[in-house]
């Protein structure tokens, strides 16, 4: 039987409207009382209709997510993040799956769902600014990832080009000298433009040739594509004593190549990723990866939304993320215990 505030209120021999006010943490309530009226709420399981009270401000209490790969493991913990984030302040989270096509990004943008979302969290691949210009629909939007689109909303990024010459300077200051890059992207892909600049800054900055020929396009990001941009490079002659793979599938994918060719990590080929999923933590050898702070881009999402809905942000807003590098045995060799 669902438990009411007039239950709670008769526990705990008070006034319905002292309970509410406890519920909604209304703020001029005493300590002694709202440590009684908190008490009768655990001892009779009162859990608060979420739902009634989000309507009452004219809101659903769902924020919609969109995200490109639901399969690739970084945009799962990103949902994660995301989901706990909006848990935190009594939001849903509704998933949408664009597969990084255009025509549903711009159905997504352009509010297919206004009618039961309070906000939309988006990473776009392939939306054009046009499109967001000709967004017509008020329900507040905030953009994840690397695409610039110059425009009012706000946006959650972390720096590419820093985090991609904080690997490489990790590879450098290994002593490897031949750092390939994998996963370039065939066509326009920003991030991946981003990451391969970092690449050769970091070169540049310790002296060394950015081999073009190092330099790996792949048609996506998967562990497929990885093995398939090693195997051309092997191939074609090469060998980097290092690598840096545009994320951690790529990674693994051309680790794979590696030791069915015979070629030890990190001993003959030193390997780098980007994202610190799961994943990498867990193979044979761990993989050092480039680790973007998740949480923090999911409660910052969250928080701009909700900040939207309380007119309290204004201006448009840009925030950076943190990034660190979680070092492991695929650039320290066996026994390394990065986390």
């Amino acid at each position: 039987m669902r438990v009411s505030l007039k239950d709670v209120a008769a526990h705990a021999g008070v006034s319905v409207k002292t309970v509410s006010n406890v519920v909604n943490d209304y703020p001029y309530v005493t300590a002694g009382m709202r440590e009684r009226v908190q008490r009768s709420i655990d001892e009779l399981g009162y859990r608060p209709n979420l739902t009634a009270r989000h309507l009452r401000k004219g809101r659903t209490g769902i924020i919609a997510l969109a995200l490109p790969e639901l399969g690739n493991p970084y945009f799962a913990e990103l949902a994660a993040a995301v989901i706990d984030a909006a848990a935190a302040h009594d939001y849903t989270v509704l998933l949408d799956h664009t597969g990084g096509r255009r025509e549903q990004e711009i159905l997504v943008s352009q509010g297919f769902r206004a009618r039961v979302i309070d906000g939309l969290i988006m990473s776009p691949i392939e939306l054009e600014t046009q499109d967001l210009r000709d967004r017509t629909e008020d329900v507040p939007l905030v953009l994840l990832g690397e695409r610039d689109y110059d425009l009012p909303y706000d946006h959650i990024a972390i720096d590419n080009v820093a985090a991609a010459r904080t690997a490489v300077r990790h590879l450098i200051g290994l002593g490897r000298r031949e750092v390939a890059f994998i996963g370039d992207r065939c066509g326009r892909s920003e991030p991946a433009q981003l990451r391969v600049r970092g690449w050769r800054e970091e070169l540049a900055a310790a002296g060394l040739p950015a081999d073009d020929g190092l330099v790996a396009a792949t048609d996506g990001w998967g562990h497929a594509d990885g093995a398939a941009a090693m195997t051309r490079i092997l191939e074609a002659g090469r060998r980097p004593d290092a690598v840096f793979a545009y994320n951690d599938l790529v990674a693994i994918g051309a680790m794979r190549v590696l030791h069915a060719r015979g070629l030890r990590v990190p001993e003959d080929i030193a390997v780098v990723g980007f994202d610190d999923v799961v994943e990498g933590r867990f193979g044979a050898v761990t993989l050092t990866s480039v680790s973007p702070d998740k949480e923090a881009i999911g409660r910052l999402a969250v928080e701009s939304v909700l900040a939207r809905l309380g007119g309290q942000s204004p201006e448009p807003r840009r925030f950076w993320a943190d990034h660190r590098l979680a070092e492991r045995e695929s650039t320290l060799g066996r026994g390394a215990e990065g986390v």
